[in-house]
């Protein structure tokens, strides 16, 4: 049975409404503020299309729904795999399933986040709400564990 555009686009505008209300990671057992989580966003009118996630990492970010307000994808590194090069022009939700620890990079190869470096490790899943996202690339530093996560990102 296929599911009309009018409910899908619901859905994602609940997830996304429901979890735009704050910047902090929402996990388990956590207070929302005990972690954030601070990303650099800039100007995504200067990012080139060719940059989009789904485009210049097609094997780590899966299309699940796409209409003219919403995208949300499935988003997958395998143990030990570093994505390429990427950005999100929009603001997005993300709810991460599992990850183990990673280093997120900036377009030039600069660690933007480490999560060894953390006071307490992440709680899985946690949700988080993120602004358009600066060309960057995650490394999935784990030998066992799959980072998987869905990203619902709000069209502008």
């Amino acid at each position: 049975m296929k599911k009309s555009k009018w409910s899908i686009t619901c859905i994602a505008l609940i997830i996304f409404s429901s979890l735009v209300s704050t910047s902090a990671i929402s996990q388990a057992g956590q207070e929302p503020d005990a972690q954030k989580i601070a990303y650099y966003s800039g100007n995504h009118a200067e990012w080139a299309e060719s940059g989009d996630a789904v485009t210049a990492a097609p094997n780590n970010h899966k299309i699940l729904l796409e209409n003219d307000q919403f995208r949300m994808l499935e988003v997958t590194l395998l143990p030990g795999q570093k994505e390429p090069v990427h950005h999100h022009r929009w603001p997005s939700v993300l709810y991460i399933l599992a990850a183990g620890d990673f280093i997120d990079y900036d377009g030039e190869g600069k660690v933007i986040f480490d999560t060894r470096t953390l006071k307490t490790p992440l709680v899985f899943p946690m949700a988080m709400y993120k602004e358009p996202g600066a060309p960057h690339a995650v490394e999935n530093l784990s030998k066992t564990i799959t980072i998987k996560f869905i990203r619902v990102e709000k069209k502008q």
